[in-house]
């Protein structure tokens, strides 16, 4: 029996005329082969149903002409070692055509590469899986590959070949669960899906998981891309790397980028954004999250392109330039991200090769019931690894400095809005979801040790130990944590008439019992401002006046407490309506008078708080905070003292009461001259003027602790920097 006759008779010919087979290239491509007198010779065999001719065209111009075997296969003997050559191909009177052929190249994915997938450990996945243009051997193209561990075959369907794979079926990577092709002539801004066949020998369509650009929405297609931005962030990359958080200043600008102004792209909004959070004195910015997804009522947190920055707002590169200009004007990022759950949508992850593969297989823990989507299967090594790279391509692909990881409470716990019999324990009969927690102790400290001076906050609202300690003392490992209590708790506080707040002073006080069990971030979030909770002005009790100027008491007790600082935006200028992703915030405030004067403040508050290192610099330690309150005692008027490491001091008094109280004692660390460098009351943010003519002085009172006399305006908030001892003239009797 010949060589031919032997192949087209085996099952492999058929699978591979069908495009069903798991390693076409076996069969298609150049094979050595031994001829009738025992030569070396090469077969080359390709696919090409209904051609008139087909032709391999070799570099030097030569061609060999291919015969018809079967089932749309043709093959001809090549003398000597396989070498590079295209195919030429005819149907009837059509044009030839002379593209690579698929089926010549060697895998694209190394073993090293097979092995660190399997344990999830590729700290570079996204180089390795998804699409990448490349040039391979002579042949420009795209280089596809997807972990599809449960498919029996995977092709790659696109506008290439008329959303028809069979011309493009993959070859599986063994037990490692990797498919792999490399097609020859694609191009960047090629868009695709893989077309998988599972178990049952059903074919589902899929977007790539690690494609990294997505059609608009509601198109739902991969789409090819490859950066070609030239960063000019340097100087601030290099200040990052040996910058510690904790012990800097963090003002945070929380952004929904599609509704702060209509119409605005990642290059757009450059210009305008800089200049608004560079004139309110934010630090940095928060991105709502910025990867891809289906529906934008989610706001982007039922997330569906773990890799592929939505591109309702432009390409990749047109982020990486909206990030970088924030850089260069020294705004840091910070982008939420979002490794909790993922949307039930067909094309995504859900079942993607047939079973489930990324979600957990028990619904137990593989499923949201209250939000409709799926859990990640944290304890599954390709999984794991697909998040933790994730969170590291975030990091050094678009130098985000650092990630707000999303609902953390709902990864921690197995019970999570769950009732009896809804859940299963952990090994250990506990509610906690160890893969979730070992998960999340990994990528930690996998992006702190990569990425030094980065940020990882957790929005976490349970009482778990130890979110922010180190991985290496069993904790998280995150180097911040939301303080939902404090806002529960003061937002429920100053939403009160004045006049019954001196029954609930324990509201705005309590924080202080835990302000150093973790570090802290202070946040008045887009959830505070949504679903029928009004915006932060229209939370405050009184007219328009008092409901300003409780804002802005609110604001400066909230930068004046231990913890690093959030803003959603509106709220720096006094937003009127509750917040909508639909539509961009109401700028026309800023024409009245009233609201620009309280973004004057909003801008200068974070200016002070930056120049002022008690309020930052040791946000974590307790011995940098004392409560004040004697002599005189008024549950309205909170008071407390901040220190630096370098004698620093500065007071922080608010008086949440309706009226004012002149003439208050109040008894101070130091005696001496105390400047008023910060009142929420001074008619230049809107108020009416009243306070302390820029100082007071504290001096000892009949053995007593210095002691102030000082004006509190109603709804205010003071801050008082030390100075030190007052000057006393020397007289010259001379």
């Amino acid at each position: 029996m010949s060589y031919v006759e032997d192949v087209t008779a085996s099952t492999d010919w058929a699978s591979v005329a069908e495009s069903s087979h798991h390693d076409p290239h076996s069969v298609l491509g150049a094979h050595p082969h031994k001829d009738a007198t025992d030569r070396t010779v090469t077969l080359i065999r390709v696919r090409r149903p209904l051609a008139s001719s087909v032709s391999a065209v070799f570099r030097d111009g030569t061609r060999l002409e291919l015969v018809h075997v079967a089932h749309g296969i043709w093959e001809a003997q090549h003398d000597g070692s396989p070498v590079a050559y295209r195919v030429a191909t005819t149907y009837n009177d059509d044009p030839e055509t002379i593209i690579g052929d698929p089926y010549r190249h060697l895998p694209t994915v190394g073993e090293l590469d097979l092995h660190l997938i399997a344990e999830g450990r590729h700290e570079r996945l996204w180089e390795v899986l998804g699409a990448h243009h490349r040039t391979i051997d002579g042949d420009t193209g795209v280089a596809f590959a997807v972990w599809a561990p449960d498919a029996t075959a995977v092709r790659v369907v696109g506008d290439h070949n008329g959303w028809n794979g069979e011309s493009h079926a993959m070859r599986s990577m063994g037990v490692s669960g990797i498919w792999e092709l490399f097609i020859p002539d694609l191009a960047v801004g090629a868009t695709y899906k893989y077309q998988i066949r599972t178990r049952a020998g059903v074919w589902i369509m899929k977007a790539d998981p690690m494609a990294q650009a997505a059609q608009v929405p509601p198109e739902t297609a991969s789409v090819v891309t490859r950066s070609t931005y030239s960063w000019s962030d340097g100087a601030w990359m290099t200040r990052r790397a040996a910058t510690h958080a904790v012990a800097q200043p963090l003002s945070i600008y929380e952004v929904h980028l599609g509704s702060w102004r209509d119409g605005l792209g990642y290059r757009d909004i450059a210009d305008p954004l800089i200049a608004h959070v560079t004139d309110s004195g934010f630090t940095h910015v928060e991105f709502m999250p910025l990867a891809e997804h289906p529906f934008g009522g989610s706001w982007g947190y039922q997330v569906s392109g773990y890799y592929a920055p939505t591109s309702r707002f432009g390409s990749p590169d047109d982020l990486r330039f909206l990030i970088d200009r924030l850089h260069q004007a020294g705004i840091g990022v910070i982008m939420d991200w979002v490794p909790g759950h993922f949307p039930k949508d067909a094309f995504a992850l859900a079942k993607f090769d047939g079973q489930p593969l990324y979600e957990h297989p028990d619904p137990r823990r593989g499923e949201h019931q209250d939000w409709g989507t799926l859990i990640f299967d944290y304890g599954r090594p390709e999984v794991r690894g697909f998040l933790v790279a994730n969170a590291l391509y975030w990091l050094r692909e678009f130098h985000v400095d650092g990630l707000r990881v999303d609902a953390v409470a709902s990864m921690l716990y197995l019970d999570y809005s769950r009732k009896d019999g809804e859940w299963e324990p952990n090994i250990h009969g506990g509610r906690e979801n160890l893969e979730a927690i070992r998960f999340l102790q990994e990528v930690n400290a996998t992006a702190y040790r990569l990425h030094p001076g980065i940020l990882m906050i957790a929005e976490e609202s349970t009482a778990f130990p130890g979110v922010t300690a180190p991985t290496d003392h069993a904790g998280l490992g995150f180097g911040f944590k939301w303080n939902m209590g404090w806002m529960n708790d003061s937002l429920q506080y100053i939403e009160r008439d004045p006049m019954y707040r001196s029954h609930h002073e324990g509201e705005m006080t309590f924080s202080f019992v835990y302000a150093f069990g973790e570090n802290y971030l202070l946040p008045i979030s887009h959830d505070e401002v949504v679903h029928g909770k009004g915006s932060l002005l229209a939370k405050m009790p009184g007219d328009h006046w008092h409901k300003l100027a409780n804002v802005r008491a609110y604001l400066a007790y909230m930068w004046g407490h231990p913890g690093k600082k959030l803003l959603f935006m509106g709220q720096e200028f006094g937003q009127l309506a509750e917040w909508s992703e639909s539509r961009q915030l109401d700028w026309w405030l800023l024409d009245q008078p009233s609201h620009a004067q309280l973004q004057t403040f909003v801008g200068a508050l974070n200016r002070t708080y930056r120049a002022q290192a008690p309020l930052w610099e040791r946000d974590n330690d307790g011995s940098s905070f004392s409560r004040l309150g004697a002599p005189t005692w008024d549950p309205t008027v909170i008071a407390f003292e901040r220190r630096d490491a370098h004698g620093g001091r500065l007071v922080v008094v608010s008086n949440f009461a309706g009226v004012e109280h002149g003439g208050y004692r109040l008894e101070l660390p130091r005696a001496g001259v105390w400047n008023e460098i910060l009142n929420s009351d001074a008619d230049v943010y809107g108020g009416r003027g009243s306070g302390n003519l820029g100082m007071v002085v504290a001096s000892p009172d009949d053995g007593r602790a210095p002691t102030a006399t000082l004006t509190l305006p109603a709804l205010s908030t003071i801050w008082l920097r030390y100075q030190g001892e007052p000057h006393v003239p020397t007289i010259n009797n001379g």
